[in-house]
């Protein structure tokens, strides 16, 4: 059994160390790439406030496919270059958007988010996945939120 204390007051850099150690502590060794995901989606849920979504988008067949995640139901497939997780995953860059309503070509799979960050996990160079967060509250994510979330898709490169 996994139990971690979260401090959400912690400023968001230390807040990130921490849960970066977590998503370290309960994937090391286990080779399983779905048990890791759903591990990571329930800590990103646990340690980040203001979230409707964490959750994954993982390629195949030249698309995404739903992951393991926490939060309503999503969206199954994704087109790469569709919306912003398709854009993510395409491009290979982290899509940081505060206003999801006006993004272009944005993909509503829930009314209620508003702001979204998504980070492109990669292996041996290539797009393995997509870590996806969503946010009911406008530009929910800055700066700091991008580099705690693309260090962690850094520890997860090899684990995924």
């Amino acid at each position: 059994m996994y139990t971690f204390e979260i401090d959400h007051s912690l400023p968001k850099p230390e807040l990130y160390e921490e849960l970066l150690k977590a998503a370290d502590a309960i994937t090391d060794g286990e080779p399983d790439p779905i048990a890791n995901m759903a591990n990571v989606a329930s800590l990103l849920w646990q340690f980040l406030p203001n979230i409707n979504w964490a959750g994954f988008y993982r390629m195949a067949d030249e698309e995404l496919v739903l992951g393991p995640f926490q939060g309503k139901a999503a969206c199954i497939r994704i087109a790469l270059g569709e919306g912003v997780c398709g854009k993510a995953a395409k491009s290979g860059e982290t899509r940081l958007v505060d206003d999801v309503h006006a993004y272009p070509g944005h993909i509503v799979c829930d009314a209620d988010s508003r702001s979204e960050l998504v980070v492109p996990v990669k292996r041996y160079g290539e797009v393995s996945c997509v870590i996806d967060l969503d946010s009911p509250g406008i530009a929910r994510f800055d700066a700091e939120d991008r580099a705690g979330i693309e260090a962690l898709a850094s520890l997860l490169a090899m684990r995924l």
